[in-house]
């Protein structure tokens, strides 16, 4: 998949979040989005992931050159936030047979098979709602990395993760990246890979209805 934005820009009411972006984003690529808190990294994932419309500019999508819809994204893309909800009166056996009607399993494998790549067997049976935040960051994560999809974005991906946890996340990343596009939102440079592409939206000065700034694209 590639994803192209052209002079992207979002605001709400008379603030602009980030204004000027103009950039390619292609598969085997991992680009992180950094900024202050409140800069507006999770606003832009939501634009690109085509949940909420840009105020100016242009968004396109493309998988071997055909065009996409903005409109039937949703069916390429994995997300994992999180202020994401899980189905907490499911079983997490009963929540990933769910989610898998929907979405392909990319691993190829049952259900089973897929609960132990998440390292999770002794909850196989346990109510999500019994579950850490870590336990549920975790099949959020696995969700994500896991479902067939072309493009995968995450939002702070390592929140209430463990020393493992987190290594089991950064082990599957890098496995799962070589063939997507993947877009982290986060302040911690643990959560992406040495040799990803960094988009500071520092970057993207944010303006107001009358300023007169000259906004420069990346």
């Amino acid at each position: 998949m590639i994803i192209s934005v052209s002079n992207l820009g979002k605001r709400f009411n008379q603030e602009w979040i980030f204004q000027g972006l103009t950039k390619e984003f292609t598969a085997g690529n991992i680009y992180a989005i950094t900024g202050s808190n409140g800069s507006g990294k999770s606003t832009l994932m939501q634009v690109l992931w085509g949940q909420v419309p840009a105020s100016q500019g242009t968004l396109e999508y493309r998988i071997n050159n055909n065009p996409i819809p903005v409109e039937e994204a949703f069916r390429h893309i994995a997300i994992a936030t999180p202020y994401m909800d899980l189905l907490e009166e499911f079983t997490l056996k009963e929540h990933l047979e769910f989610h898998f009607r929907f979405k392909q399993n990319q691993l190829g494998g049952s259900i089973g098979e897929l609960i132990e790549k998440l390292e999770l067997q002794q909850a196989t049976n346990k109510p999500i709602k019994q579950f850490s935040s870590g336990m549920r960051q975790r099949v959020k994560l696995g969700i994500a990395l896991f479902s067939a999809s072309e493009a995968i974005f995450l939002d702070e991906p390592t929140t209430n993760l463990d020393e493992n946890a987190t290594a089991w996340y950064t082990q599957n990343l890098t496995q799962i990246a070589k063939e997507k596009v993947v877009f982290i939102a986060t302040n911690q440079a643990s959560d992406y890979p040495s040799g990803s592409q960094v988009l500071n939206l520092s970057n993207l000065k944010r303006v107001t209805k009358a300023s007169k700034s000259r906004i420069q694209p990346l």
